[in-house]
C-alpha cells in the first residue's frame, strides 16, 4: 500500500459511519451505566453526517482538506462532547495533510499524533483519566513507533489497534476522572468507558480493508 488518497479516505469515512450506526445501541448501554446515556444518539448523528458528507464525489483531491471538512460536518451535526472531540481530531489530522493528494505512513503517523493532541487539548484530559484519550494516545504512539521501525501502513495499523484495545482494557478497572462519568465516582470502576469503546470502534473501522466491510 503506497499511500492513502481521497478515495481511500472517503471509503474509511463511510466505514466509520457504518460502524458508529451498528454500535450505537452498545454505546448507549455503556453510557447509561456511567453517563447521561445519549452517546448512542450522538453516534447516530455522527454516522448520518459522515454518510451525507461522503455521499457526493469529493470536490477536492487534497486529503487534508477533505478530512478537515469531514470534521466540520461532524461538528455541525453532533456538538456534544464526543462529537466535538472527534471533529477536532479530524480537523487537526487534516491540517497535517493539507495540500497533499496522497499521504504515506509517516504522514499518517503525524496525523494521528495531531488528532491525539487535539483531543487532549479540547477535552482537557490526559492519559489515565479514563476517556477516549486512553485509546487514541497509545494508538497514535504505537502507529508512529511501528512506522519508525519500518512497518508499512497495514502492519502499523495492526499495532495501533492492539494498543487501542489494550488502552481501553487498562483503564476499565479505574475510576473515571473527568466529565459526567466522574460524578458517578467509584461506581465507574470496572465499567468500560463509552468514549474508549467508541474510540476502538472508530479506529477498527478506519483500519479495516475493503474486504472487511
Amino acid at each position: 500500500m503506497a499511500g492513502v488518497d481521497v478515495a481511500q479516505a472517503r471509503a474509511a469515512i463511510l466505514r466509520v459511519a457504518r460502524a458508529l450506526e451498528a454500535h450505537k445501541d452498545r454505546l448507549t448501554e455503556l453510557d447509561q451505566a456511567m453517563g447521561d446515556g445519549d452517546l448512542g444518539i450522538t453516534a447516530g448523528k455522527m454516522a448520518a453526517a459522515l454518510t451525507a458528507y461522503a455521499a457526493d464525489e469529493p470536490a477536492t483531491t487534497d486529503v487534508g482538506t477533505y478530512l478537515a471538512q469531514a470534521g466540520m460536518a461532524v461538528n455541525r451535526a453532533a456538538s456534544s462532547s464526543l462529537g466535538t472531540l472527534l471533529a477536532t481530531a479530524a480537523m487537526r489530522a487534516g491540517k497535517e495533510a493539507r495540500g497533499q493528494d496522497e499521504v504515506a505512513a509517516a504522514d499518517l503517523a503525524r496525523m494521528l499524533t495531531a488528532a491525539d493532541v487535539g483531543i487532549q487539548e479540547r477535552g482537557k484530559a490526559k492519559p489515565g483519566d479514563k476517556t477516549i484519550i486512553d485509546v487514541v494516545h497509545p494508538a497514535a504512539d504505537a502507529f508512529a513507533a511501528a512506522v519508525e521501525e519500518g512497518a508499512d501502513v497495514v502492519a502499523a495499523a495492526g499495532r495501533m489497534l492492539d494498543a487501542a484495545r489494550a488502552g481501553r482494557d487498562a483503564v476499565t478497572p479505574l475510576r473515571s476522572r473527568v466529565g459526567r462519568a466522574s460524578w458517578v465516582g467509584e461506581r465507574t470502576e470496572g465499567l468500560v468507558d463509552p468514549g474508549c469503546e467508541a474510540g476502538v470502534v472508530i479506529l477498527e473501522a478506519i483500519a479495516a480493508t475493503k474486504e472487511d466491510t
